[in-house]
């Protein structure tokens, strides 16, 4: 029989997982600025916590400070605070959103085929949210950035500047600067 490590996920090793405060499984692994894990013991980007509820200012903000800074897996994580904490009929809006950050996060590690999954499946939803009339929600240029993940989803399927650079090619959610 083989040893049991702190990383096993045998019955053996299962007390020994990362949990958080309630008991539930949790990787406390350090990452980087694109959310993937660094070995223990490495400095990784502080990450971003989850379950703040913001107004959606705020959490347009802090998405896209997070998105120039070239964290789209932590303006995700923003993201998905306001879908799960927003009302009901905006929660398609912020899901959309989330799904198109994790796409540059995808296109950002090189994986084609994820991120421009991702990036149209986004922008599908934010488009259909959108055709109940509320092109500019919260200050968010929609059409801009549903032009934008699909334009970027046909460059990273072609190949073009793949990995993408996260921090050049993040949308402005609230128009041009």
């Amino acid at each position: 029989m083989g040893t049991t490590d702190s990383t096993s996920t045998d019955r053996a090793g299962a007390a020994d997982r990362d949990r958080d405060d309630e008991g539930r499984a949790r990787n406390a692994r350090p990452r980087d600025g694109l959310g993937r894990p660094l070995p223990y013991g490495e400095e990784g980007v502080a990450r971003q916590p989850e379950g703040v509820v913001r107004r959606p200012e705020e959490s347009v903000a802090e998405a896209q400070r997070l998105l120039d800074q070239g964290k789209p897996f932590h303006a995700h994580e923003v993201f998905e605070d306001a879908w799960k904490s927003g009302p009901e009929e905006e929660r398609e809006l912020w899901r959309g959103l989330a799904q198109m950050a994790v796409g540059l996060t995808h296109a950002a590690r090189g994986n084609l085929t994820g991120g421009a999954r991702l990036l149209r499946r986004g922008a599908g939803a934010v488009e259909e949210w959108a055709a109940g009339g509320d092109l500019r929600p919260h200050g968010i240029d929609l059409p801009s950035v549903i032009a934008w993940a699909r334009e970027l989803a046909a460059e990273v399927e072609r190949g073009e500047g793949v990995p993408v650079d996260a921090g050049a090619r993040a949308p402005r959610l609230r128009g041009a600067a």
